[in-house]
């Protein structure tokens, strides 16, 4: 279940990106030339897509475990790196904690707030941090187990 909510997300990722160009460009041919009169709702809607595209990013990010890592103890052998992985998942579980309960206040503050120019909710922005904290918990169990397993040196299923 969690690999197609990550191919649901990798295909996201790349049409928020796909997408955010649109803004992008306009914004810049309408500073630069007269084609385009200047949209100021594009600099919103770039945004918005941006902080999408980070959030889905990150989440993609520790799902695949491509979060940056050094390895400090290399010879640890087989449980000792899980009991290490362990140990920085914890650090990262902290971290989705943060933005899940963070972000469930953030999204109440701006759930009826719009956007000044585009008049878009605000708490569809917002709503990413605590999105991306449940999606980061769903990846981290998966791992804990994974590494538990290691630990308690049962084999992995396939």
């Amino acid at each position: 279940m969690t690999a197609a909510y990550s191919e649901v997300l990798s295909i996201v990722v790349v049409l928020s990106v796909g997408i955010l160009v649109v803004p992008v460009m306009l914004q810049i041919i309408s500073r630069y030339t007269d084609l385009i009169p200047s949209y100021i709702w594009t600099e919103e809607l770039a945004r918005f897509l941006f902080i999408w595209t980070v959030m889905i990013g990150a989440i993609l990010g520790v799902r695949d475990s491509a979060h940056f890592d050094v390895d400090l103890l290399p010879n640890l052998g087989a449980r000792g790196d899980a009991f290490m992985r362990i140990v920085a998942r914890l650090g990262v579980l902290t971290i989705a904690l943060v933005f899940v309960t963070g972000g469930i206040e953030f999204t109440k503050f701006a759930w009826n707030r719009t956007s000044e120019l585009a008049d878009l909710p605000l708490w569809l922005i917002h709503i990413a941090w605590p999105i991306t904290g449940l999606s980061w918990i769903v990846f981290l169990g998966e791992q804990f187990t994974d590494d538990l397993r290691v630990l308690f040196g049962k084999t992995l299923s396939p």
